[in-house]
This record gives C-alpha cells, sequence and structure tokens, in this order.
C-alpha cells in the first residue's frame, strides 16, 4: 500500500504527539501514586516498556516509508528530466492564397531544451509534415522562422510568447 506524501508526514507528527502524550501521561500517573515525598528515578515496569518499545518500533517504520518515499521521489525526478516540459507553438499562413493560419511548427522539449520540432505546412492540395531534432535549444539543420519562434518560446517558457520575424 503506498501513501501520499501529506498522509504519511500527517502520520509521523500524529504518531509523534500520540508517543508524547502517551510518555507524559504514564510520569503523571507514576507521579500520582507515589506520596510527596523525595523524588525518585521512575521504575519502568513491563508495560511501559512495551508501550515504547511498540512507539520505537512505529518509528523505525514510518522512518522506512519515509525513506521509501524519497527513493521513489528521486526516481521521478530522474525521469522528469527527460519528459517534455517546454512547448512552443507558432501557427501562420504559409502561402498567401491559403489563410486560417493552419500551418504549424511545435517545439516540444525537454528542461534542458532537448527535444522534437514538429513542422505542418498546410497548402490547398496537400499538407507536409516535417521533424527535426533539438538540443540544447538548436537545431543542426536549418530552420524557418517560424521554426526559430517555436523553440525560443519553448525555451522562454509558457507564459512568453514569441512572433515568427
Amino acid at each position: 500500500m503506498t501513501l501520499p506524501d501529506k498522509t504519511l508526514t500527517l502520520l509521523v507528527f500524529i504518531s509523534l504527539g500520540l508517543g508524547v502524550l502517551l510518555l507524559l501521561a504514564v510520569v503523571i500517573l507514576a507521579a500520582r501514586r507515589r506520596p510527596h515525598r523525595a523524588p525518585q528515578p521512575i521504575a519502568m515496569d513491563d508495560a511501559l516498556r512495551g508501550m515504547l518499545d511498540g512507539q520505537a518500533q512505529a518509528f523505525r517504520r514510518l522512518e522506512q516509508a519515509i525513506r521509501q518515499l524519497y527513493d521513489g521521489q528521486e526516481r521521478l525526478d530522474q525521469s522528469m528530466r527527460g519528459a517534455v516540459q517546454r512547448v512552443g507553438l507558432v501557427r501562420y499562413d504559409a502561402f498567401e492564397d491559403v489563410g486560417g493560419r493552419l500551418s504549424f511548427s511545435c517545439a516540444m522539449l525537454n528542461d534542458e531544451g532537448d527535444g522534437v520540432l514538429v513542422t505542418s505546412i498546410n497548402g490547398r492540395q496537400d499538407t507536409r509534415v516535417y521533424a527535426k531534432p533539438v538540443h540544447r535549444g538548436d537545431s543542426g539543420t536549418n530552420l524557418s522562422a517560424e521554426e526559430e519562434a517555436a523553440v525560443r518560446e519553448a525555451m522562454l517558457g509558457p507564459r512568453q510568447t514569441v512572433e515568427a520575424r
């Protein structure tokens, strides 16, 4: 069974709080049993030892769960580095006699600027699609002004818009 991070964090805090409350209750009960004389060390009986051992075991399980969550988070971070995180889209009219801005260039890049640039040129008779590799925000092949604008938009981030030159 896998629990979300927030749930596990909440369980850790609840367990810590209950452990502290339990320990305070035991100390208070032990203090009430004795007449008010000179303070003596608290003798741990078997019940108290059992409760503390149970709490220690619960802490070990929680620590193991937190380690598993951390390892899972590391794996997710590693796989996210290669995922598409930056997208730039430029729509345009490739030909003067075809309107509607149906042609487009779309750059889909990971966080480091590596990925692919897809261009679709829409004409009256046909549509052509091209794919070009992008490495660190640059391509080894010649790019049109619209393709360069799509890569720039992807590299700048989602809130920036770029016009083709």
